[in-house]
């Protein structure tokens, strides 16, 4: 009986779905037509290339409307720069999303750019709307990367000639597919850029590919999270605290079926959040160590900083020489920093752990507060 009232549900849904996307379509072309509300044109062309790059375009925002997309640079266009204020003296940051099912900005966009505007108060946020690609089926979106990361590629370059801005100071943020396209971008400007970070960089169609055909160490003089020079599992690399069944059915409660679309979200974008909470709550960074495996992790065998076996999540992250893979907990919100105990147990006699299964837990009592009856893993 539940699973007949499952399966009418889910037909309801995709109907509903259907006419929404179709809704949504409409809305969308009627803005890019008219490029509403902003007075400029949206189809962007090169000096040397009739081809016209109508649907990647470079929003640069400002700290007061992280949300809003007043301004775009316009590659070959220099009065674009002027007009949006382009500081050529300081940090420039390109904040690039993934694959979209509604063709939107996801609410994470504004914001990141609010975080990266509060840490570096005199940076250049521009925001890169591939969103007319991206929202074409998976398998498309993802073939589409590597146009859209010459196109990037392209603005890169004439950035440079343009505004002379020393390269190093320009940094990378993909998310997902979005990931993938700063590695394409990297490798096609024709100077290396200085660093990108790849935010859960999506598998399907990219795990096992060449490094050409994906985010690669090469990409950029730094490559972090989680393919480049540094490689970061937070609580395993799997499902994230706040992201299980109870608060799947939770969500659902609160918002009904529609909402069974945020549950994959979920642990998905908290690679993004967590490099947020690196940006707003510097004093509270979770910190990353080297280990062989989760399960060394899980038992404390891995809570050293010797020989650069530690580092620091996020924004602070630092290069290193060998790419390790390294594993962190969380908690399930911001700040998520948490602090690793190790307790160390010593049993008076041998113990046959084939013959029982011993359940401890220990509780933790400070000035700060306490938590009691954590399980420990032996």
């Amino acid at each position: 009986m539940l699973t007949a009232g499952m399966s009418t549900r889910a037909v309801e849904l995709n109907v509903n779905f259907s006419t929404i996307s179709r809704l949504q379509r409409c809305f969308r072309e009627f803005v890019r037509k008219s490029n509403w509300p902003h007075n400029r044109t949206p189809r962007l062309t090169t000096p040397n290339d009739a081809t016209p790059h109508a649907y990647t375009k470079f929003s640069l925002r400002k700290p007061l409307m992280p949300e809003d997309d007043i301004c775009y640079i316009i590659p070959s266009n220099p009065e674009s720069l002027k007009e949006c204020t382009f500081n050529s003296t300081s940090k420039t940051f390109l904040v690039i999303h993934g694959w979209t099912v509604s063709g939107l900005f996801e609410s994470w966009v504004a914001k990141l750019v609010s975080a990266l505007y509060e840490r570096e108060q005199d940076a250049n946020v521009i925001v890169v709307d591939w969103l007319h690609t991206a929202q074409n089926q998976y398998p498309v979106a993802a073939q589409d990367t590597k146009m859209v990361g010459q196109e990037i590629a392209h603005f890169i370059d004439w950035l440079e000639e343009a505004t002379n801005i020393p390269l190093d100071n320009l940094h990378l943020i993909g998310y997902s597919l979005g990931a993938h396209v700063a590695g394409f971008a990297g490798s096609h400007a024709s100077n290396k850029v200085g660093r990108i970070t790849g935010l859960d960089p999506a598998g399907p169609d990219f795990e096992g590919e060449h490094a050409h055909h994906r985010l690669s160490p090469d990409d950029a003089h730094f490559v972090d999270q989680p393919v480049g020079h540094v490689d970061i599992y937070p609580n395993g690399g799997s499902f994230q605290p706040g992201c299980n069944l109870q608060s799947t059915l939770e969500t659902i409660s609160k918002y009904g079926l529609f909402a069974i679309t945020d549950i994959p979200r979920c642990s998905h974008e908290r690679s993004i959040h967590l490099f947020i909470d690196s940006l707003v709550n510097e004093q509270e960074t979770s910190m990353a160590y080297r280990c062989g495996s989760n399960d060394m992790f899980d038992r404390g065998m891995c809570l050293s900083c010797r020989k650069n076996h530690c580092n620091t999540v996020g924004y602070n992250i630092r290069k290193i020489r060998m790419i390790r893979k390294m594993y962190t907990k969380t908690k399930d919100s911001m700040p998520f920093r948490v602090y690793h105990y190790q307790l160390k147990i010593h049993f008076s006699s041998k113990v046959d752990r084939s013959e029982m299964e011993p359940s401890l837990t220990v509780s933790l009592i400070g000035t700060k507060g306490e938590v009691e009856d954590l399980k420990l893993t032996l």
